[in-house]
C-alpha cells in the first residue's frame, strides 16, 4: 500500500514512520523545505524515545521518504492522512482548521484516482463533513472517502501507543473505506487489537471526550491536594485507596501542577466551545479548564509560601521545564506560569531540563539555564522539582545539601517521600501531603523555618 502523510510535525512524523514499520510504502510531506532536509538527513526535529531509529531504519529500507511535493506524493497513493497542527484559535478558543482546509484544497487538485482522505490531526464534530465538501468541489462523488483516525499518543511513549494501542477508532462511512483501514492496520488486526468503526462524527468526538476525561482526573485529583493539605490527609494514599477502584483506575490520578501539553489544553477548550454553540454546555469540561488554570498560578504561591512568605532576592533551583518528561514540548507547560510569576516575585531562576532548554530559553526571558540538575542547584537557596524526569528521581541528597544554601526541595510532583526527606535532613515540601522537617540538629545548623 502507498500513503502519503501531510505534516511532519509530532502525529505525522510518529504516524508515517510506524506505518512504515508495518511495511506500508509512505512519504511525507510538508512546506517546511529546512524540516524536509534535516529529515533526510536523519535529523529527528522533536525528541521523542526511539523515533530517530525508527526513522532512519525504515529510510534505509526505502519505505519511508521526506518531501515538500504534495502532488506527486498524493499520486496514486491509497490514503492520505491529514496531520497539520490545529491550534486554539485567537480570542474564542475554537480549534483553528485552516491547515486543515487547506490541506483538503491541496490534496484534492493532486489525486489521480480513488483514496481515502483520512483526518489525523485532531478536529471538532462536523470537520469531516467540512472536508468532504472542500474534495467534492474538485473530485465529485465517489472519487474518494474521508475518514476520522483520531490518535492517541502519549509524548514519550508515541512509539508504543501506536504500536500496541488500547484501540484504534476508525470512522468511516462506506465499505470501502473500511476496508483500505483494515489493510493499513492489519498488523495490529493480528494482535487482536479492538477496531472501533463509528460514524465520522462520532470518531471526532470520541478523541475530545477521551482527553477531556482525563484532564478532569487531573484537575480533580489536583483539587483533592487542596483539601488533603487543608485537613491534614496524604493525597497520594487517597489516590491509591480510589485507584484500586476497578471502576476509577489509577493513571491520571497525580497530583502536581496542572496539566499542559499540545492536546489537554486546546482540546477541551475547543470541546467547550463546539458544546457551547451546539446548545448542550459540558459544564464539567469548563470547570476542569478554569481550575487546572488557577493550579498553575496556585503553584507559584506555594514555592513563595515554602520559602517562608519571600522568594525576592532568592535563587531557585527548578528542575524540568517541560510539561512531561520524556519531551522537548514546552506547549502549555506549567514552568510557563510558574517561573514568571516567580522572576515577578523577585527570584532568580536557574533551571535545568534534560531536552528542553533550547526551546525553553526562547520562552522563559531571564532564566538562566545549567548544564545538570546539581549546576542548577549549586549556591541556590532552594530547589524546585517540577517535571518528573527519571534522572530526578534519585538525586544524590548528601550532595544536594552541600550544594543548596538551605536544604529546600519543593517537590511539586510527588517524586519522593517526606519520612526519608526528613531522615536526610531536608525541608520538603510536596502536593497534598504535609511539609516536614529535617532533625533538630540540622533546624539548629540551618535556621527554622515554616
Amino acid at each position: 500500500m502507498r500513503v502519503a502523510v501531510i505534516g511532519t510535525g509530532y502525529v505525522g512524523l510518529v504516524s508515517g514512520a510506524c506505518f512504515s514499520e508495518f511495511g506500508v510504502s509512505v512519504v511525507c510531506v510538508d512546506r517546511d523545505a529546512a524540516k524536509i532536509e534535516r529529515l533526510k538527513a536523519g535529523e529527528i526535529p522533536i525528541y521523542e524515545p526511539g523515533l530517530d531509529e525508527l526513522v532512519a531504519s525504515n529510510t534505509r529500507a526505502g519505505r519511508l521518504a521526506f518531501t515538500t511535493d504534495l502532488k506527486s506524493a498524493v499520486a496514486g497513493a491509497d490514503a492520505v492522512f491529514i496531520a497539520v497542527g490545529t491550534p486554539s484559535r485567537r480570542g474564542d478558543g475554537h480549534a483553528d482548521l485552516s491547515y486543515v482546509f487547506a490541506a483538503a484544497a491541496e490534496i484534492a487538485a493532486a489525486l489521480t484516482g480513488y483514496a481515502v482522505i483520512v483526518t489525523k490531526s485532531t478536529v471538532p464534530v462536523g470537520t469531516g463533513r467540512k472536508v468532504a465538501a472542500i474534495l467534492r468541489e474538485t473530485r465529485g462523488e465517489g472519487s474518494f472517502d474521508v475518514v476520522s483516525n483520531p490518535e492517541f499518543l502519549r509524548e514519550g511513549s508515541a512509539i508504543g501507543d501506536f504500536m500496541r494501542p488500547d484501540r484504534v477508532v476508525i470512522g468511516a462511512e462506506t465499505e470501502r473505506a473500511r476496508e483500505v483501514m483494515r489493510a493499513l492496520y492489519r498488523p495490529l488486526y493480528l494482535i487482536e487489537t479492538p477496531i472501533v468503526f463509528t460514524a465520522v462524527e462520532t470518531a471526532e468526538l470520541i478523541k475530545y471526550a477521551a482527553n477531556s476525561f482525563l484532564a478532569t482526573k487531573i484537575s480533580f485529583i489536583n483539587e483533592i491536594a487542596e483539601l488533603c493539605e487543608k485537613v491534614g490527609a496524604d493525597v497520594q494514599d487517597v489516590a491509591k485507596g480510589i485507584g484500586l477502584d476497578g471502576r476509577i483506575g489509577s493513571k491520571f490520578l497525580h497530583a502536581g501542577p496542572g496539566y499542559g501539553g499540545s492536546c489537554f489544553p486546546k482540546d477541551c477548550l475547543a470541546l467547550v466551545r463546539t458544546a457551547q454553540e451546539a446548545g448542550a454546555p459540558v459544564a464539567i469540561v469548563e470547570q476542569v479548564v478554569a481550575v487546572n488554570d488557577a493550579r498553575k498560578r496556585k503553584m507559584a504561591e506555594k514555592v513563595i509560601k515554602a520559602c517562608g512568605g519571600s522568594v525576592a532576592g532568592k535563587t531557585l533551583a527548578v528542575l524540568g521545564v517541560t510539561f512531561k518528561p520524556n519531551t522537548d514540548d514546552m506547549r502549555e507547560a506549567p514552568s510557563l506560569t510558574i517561573l514568571p510569576a516567580l522572576q515577578e516575585a523577585g527570584a532568580e531562576i536557574r533551571a535545568y531540563d534534560p531536552e528542553g532548554a533550547k526551546e525553553a530559553s526562547n520562552l522563559l526571558p531571564g532564566v538562566v539555564f545549567a548544564d545538570s540538575a546539581y549546576e542548577a542547584m549549586d549556591g541556590a537557596d532552594a530547589a524546585v522539582l517540577l517535571t518528573e524526569w527519571n534522572e530526578f528521581r534519585a538525586l544524590d541528597l548528601e550532595r544536594v545539601k552541600t550544594l543548596l544554601k538551605s536544604p529546600t526541595l519543593i517537590d511539586l510532583r510527588n517524586v519522593y517521600k517526606p519520612a526519608e526527606m526528613a531522615a536526610a535532613g531536608f525541608f520538603y515540601f510536596s502536593i497534598g501531603r504535609r511539609p516536614v522537617e529535617p532533625a533538630r540538629a540540622e533546624r539548629r545548623l540551618h535556621g527554622a523555618r515554616t
